[in-house]
């Protein structure tokens, strides 16, 4: 029967697996609703709308994501939608899987995914489209969308890589971009009235129907031609009724959608073991680097006492000891401080902690790294400088000097920290060897300066170096990606800068990965649907997990891409070493961020100019394109409102709030 349970066959696996606790489920706040929870319709139309939730890597990544997490909420309150979640299985089970013909499954009910009305699949990089083909085919479903019939769900993808979603369209029946809250519950709606309607023209008379709306892209729909050297000619619709550009979806009122309200607990170990409040959304300091900050543009603060409350009731159903305080720059949130004092006031006396992400070094001060310390937890700050010289942080549009840099790291050792990390990238456009060697002479000063105001030597610098990896929607995404080998080179002389120096070389860690994902990951960040071949080959050559070291095989992808590409005019240099000119149509030129491709051109320009641009939030509009192209604007404080205390009763009992 449909949607029934397939625990029975896969029980006898888990003894025979690695950590089998990720596929039992039963996690603290998960959901189990009847398959037929929506009811019929009149002559016997089943009218439940299923979904099957997936991010595309193992349970210990996926299940902390907050994008799925809010989803399955969402969804999970209607009474005619139910929603369940499925995360790729390791190796070992795959094999187990595939020899006792155990389907993928979803782990609140270990339902059969095939099942389900719809797949739908977050990616928040590029490097889990392998894993997609796995569930794929565990799942029964045909890896190529045109050979899906009515019995398959529609498998549907979103997330920052579905900003361009050509390298998995042949894969995919249909992307939606942004803000994942209302446009759920929208397509919910489209499936819940064609169900209704009689299933009115099939799967394709439903993929017609989320196309012609204008929020979600159907790869099927659109027809993509060439020019004889290789680049795009265009890619338009091939239907009548369906709109040439697909809009990005924005949630403007995050107070109106407090999501994650009762989050879920892992039952296994997992990247991260807090519970998360999302502080607002979007940003607009304008790294030039930075796609998510360019893609979820307008800046939308939650209210200090909306956050309070997430963080209230958050606390009281998981159990956490910690809250994160997530946002692409937290220290931004324009309450930010009486955010942290209201917060620790609240929690003092209790072993609740508060942690912010990676911090910007001009955003930073110490009564706020004070608050969140409060009550006695003091682990390391992270800074990203992302650029070792000014030079190349003005290219970058990374307005922070290094002396900026020196006088936070100066208050934080002079307050008792002892360990400062500091996040750089390696590949930045007009880049030189004496802008990455810059990071070390960085790195040395504030070693130096943590020994003479702490008043000894015991003081630690972790240096972290990313490669650059041009995207999509940025003034970065005509750049020409530096090459495995250059990248290797490059970071090879600055480890040399480093540990060469015998007086601060032993007190700076470095940490860095080799160039080889990052073309793999730029290959399929700005790929078009030839790049689909290669992912399909790579797959059935075994890749897995190419986001994990010990599973990605940089020579698996070239052989893969060699084959992928024969006879086509185009490389994986072409897609990544190659610099873009600014006639040249884009694969993802018909997805609308709400940039206007002509300002992102002039940033480019004023890149290589080292011209800096400042944050809208606090000047006049640059033009940008997305407030007026959205209808949208920037939603920021202060607000004027308090966080009212909550009242400690004694150890180990429960929190009062005093209101009034």
């Amino acid at each position: 029967m449909p949607g029934e349970s397939i625990f029975p066959a896969l029980e006898p696996l888990l003894e025979q697996v690695s950590k089998p606790i990720q596929y039992v489920g039963g996690e603290l706040n998960s959901t189990i609703k009847d398959w037929d929870c929506g009811g019929h319709g009149p002559d016997g139309e089943d009218l439940t709308v299923r979904w099957a939730l997936m991010y595309p890597d193992a349970y210990e990544v996926g299940l902390p994501n907050q994008g799925v997490m809010i989803l399955y909420e969402v969804l999970n309150e209607r009474e005619d939608a139910l929603a369940e979640r499925t995360y790729a299985v390791w190796p070992d089970m795959e094999e187990l899987m595939r020899a006792q013909g155990v389907p993928q499954f979803t782990v609140d009910n270990h339902r059969p995914v095939g099942d389900f009305d719809v797949l739908g699949v977050s990616f928040s990089t590029e490097l889990g489209y392998t894993n997609l083909l796995t569930a794929l085919d565990l799942a029964g479903i045909p890896l190529h969308a045109a050979d899906r019939d009515e019995s398959h769900p529609v498998v549907l993808i979103g997330g920052h890589a579905a900003f361009n979603p050509e390298p998995v369209a042949d894969f995919i029946d249909a992307a939606v971009v942004g803000d994942g809250e209302e446009a759920v519950l929208a397509a919910t709606d489209i499936i819940t009235a064609w169900k209704g309607a009689g299933r009115p023209g099939g799967r394709d008379g439903l993929l017609r129907t989320l196309a012609e709306t204008g929020g979600v892209y159907v790869p099927g729909l659109f027809a993509v031609e060439y020019l004889p050297d290789g680049r795009i000619r265009r890619v338009a619709p091939n239907a009548s009724g369906i709109p040439w550009r697909v809009d990005k979806h924005t949630v403007m009122d995050l107070d109106a959608w407090p999501y994650p309200k009762q989050p879920l607990v892992p039952l296994a170990e997992s990247v991260h073991e807090r519970m998360s409040v999302e502080i607002f959304r979007g940003c607009t300091r304008g790294c030039r680097f930075c796609q998510a900050g360019m893609i979820t543009r307008p800046v939308r603060e939650r209210s200090i006492t909306g956050i309070g409350e997430m963080v209230e009731k958050g606390l009281a159903a998981t159990g956490f000891e910690e809250v994160g305080l997530l946002s692409l720059s937290s220290a931004d949130h324009s309450e930010i401080g009486d955010v942290a004092k209201g917060l620790a006031d609240r929690y003092e006396g209790t072993n609740t902690g508060l942690s912010l992400p990676s911090t910007r070094v001009d955003a930073f001060n110490i009564d706020l790294a004070n608050e969140l310390t409060r009550n006695g937890r003091r682990s390391g700050l992270t800074f990203a400088p992302e650029g070792g010289s000014e030079r190349i942080r003005k290219v970058i549009n990374k307005m922070v000097t290094e002396e900026d840099l020196i006088r936070t790291v100066s208050a934080a050792y002079g307050a008792g920290w002892r360990q400062v990390k500091l996040y750089f990238m390696c590949g930045l456009p007009t880049e030189t060897d004496e802008d990455v060697l810059q990071i070390a002479e960085v790195a040395k000063r504030v070693i130096e300066t943590g020994r003479q105001v702490a008043g000894h030597n015991d003081i630690r610098c972790t240096v972290s170096i990313g490669g650059f990896v041009p995207k999509p929607h940025t003034p970065f995404q005509w750049a020409a990606q530096l090459g495995a080998a250059e990248t290797d080179a490059r970071l090879g002389k600055l480890r040399e800068a480093i540990r060469s120096d015998k007086r601060y070389g032993r007190s700076i860690g470095f940490r860095y990965h080799d160039g080889k994902p990052g073309v793999v990951e730029g290959l399929l960040s700005r790929g078009d649907r030839r790049v689909g071949r290669v992912i399909e080959q790579v797959w059935r050559d075994g890749g897995r997990f190419d986001g994990w070291s010990e599973h990605f095989s940089y020579e698996r992808w070239m052989a893969a891409a060699e084959r992928g590409f024969e006879g086509s005019g185009v490389d994986v240099g072409w897609y990544t070493t190659r610099e873009r000119e600014e006639s040249e149509v884009l694969p993802w030129d018909h997805i609308d961020s709400g940039l206007d491709k002509e300002w992102l051109w002039q940033d480019w320009l004023d890149a290589l100019d080292e011209t800096e641009v400042e944050d809208c939030r606090w000047t006049p509009c640059f033009d940008c394109g997305v407030c007026p192209q959205m209808g949208t604007d920037i939603e920021i404080g202060p607000t004027g409102k308090t966080l009212l205390p909550l009242t400690v009763l004694g150890a180990g009992k429960e929190l009062m709030v005093r209101r009034g």
